[in-house]
């Protein structure tokens, strides 16, 4: 008998297929390799195909419901539970089945491509950020070292870097003064890259409705809004709060809920929406009623 529910363990190469018919008999057990991947599916009749949803999970489920599979993405922390002894990716392949079968399970909405090449443009560009910030901070600390301190803020520190170059009276040599030169030629580099990545994302934002209407509640700019857009896409799939806040890991949610402050492996971890906004997801959860 054909199998009806399949669970997919994704990875760079090889894929696990564990699969059961309708009474529940195990059907299918293989493991297929990236570029088979598709044809093999493409060969099965129309089933439930669940995925944890980890790195390239969103681009395989699209493809997998383009051959006309029902597939449904969960999160790995719920799939965990139901991972026999002996782990390994059959038996992850076995627990995905068991999980997406399971009727209280949480899944989580598969992004479009438009979403996901967002979320690039967001995360390349934060990626840009702390590369300039650690440029700035390096640049003000050597500076400390030989007696000059500058006020924080970059548009600070491009404008008195010069000024302190082309000072002959403080006591810097000209080998010192060219290698500042070179970092902050490196710094202005930097920040002209996350202007021009800011610029893609404004023209995206632009272009997209849900995102210029965000942008009209108080607190929250173009950045903001496009990034909830691409991050969450259609908050009426969130019945409550909270899972948008999880989601999101805004960073003063923690507090503002009377509990203590995320660890720094927490931190690691945020959505691009924590960089942008103090509290997005309490704006979301009271607009998310008037979503079209």
């Amino acid at each position: 008998m054909n199998a009806t529910t399949v669970g997919l363990d994704i990875a760079k190469t090889v894929f696990e297929v564990h699969g059961i018919d309708a009474r529940g008999q195990m059907t299918l057990q293989r493991r297929v390799r990236r570029g088979q991947l598709v044809s093999f599916f493409a060969n099965l009749p129309p089933c439930l195909v669940g995925i944890e949803a980890c790195a390239s999970a969103h681009h395989w489920a699209r493809e997998l419901c383009k051959l006309g599979h029902e597939v449904k993405l969960m999160p790995p922390q719920f799939v965990k539970a139901y991972v026999k002894t002996n782990k390994n990716d059959a038996r992850d392949a076995e627990a995905i089945r068991e999980a997406v079968a399971r009727p209280n399970m949480r899944f989580v909405a598969i992004k479009t491509l438009a979403r996901q090449e967002l979320l690039m443009l967001h995360r390349a560009r934060q990626r840009l950020i702390q590369a300039r910030t650690a440029q700035a901070n390096q640049l003000r600390g050597l500076l400390a070292e030989f007696g000059i301190v500058l006020p924080q803020g970059l548009a600070r520190l491009e404008r008195e870097v010069p000024e302190i170059l082309a000072d002959a009276e403080n006591s810097l040599s000209s080998r010192l003064r060219e290698r500042f030169s070179c970092l902050l030629s490196q710094l202005r580099e930097l920040d002209d890259r996350v202007r021009d990545w800011e610029q893609e994302i404004l023209a995206w934002h632009r272009e997209n409705p849900l995102s210029r209407r965000l942008e009209k509640i108080p607190g929250i700019g173009p950045i903001t809004a496009s990034a909830l857009v691409a991050s969450i896409g259609d908050a009426r799939m969130f019945q409550k709060r909270a899972p948008a806040r999880c989601l999101v890991r805004t960073r003063t949610a923690p507090r503002l809920f009377g509990q203590q402050d995320a660890s720094p492996r927490d931190q690691q971890t945020r959505g691009p929406i924590s960089a942008y906004a103090p509290h997005p997801w309490l704006a979301l959860y009271s607009t998310t009623t008037r979503f079209p």
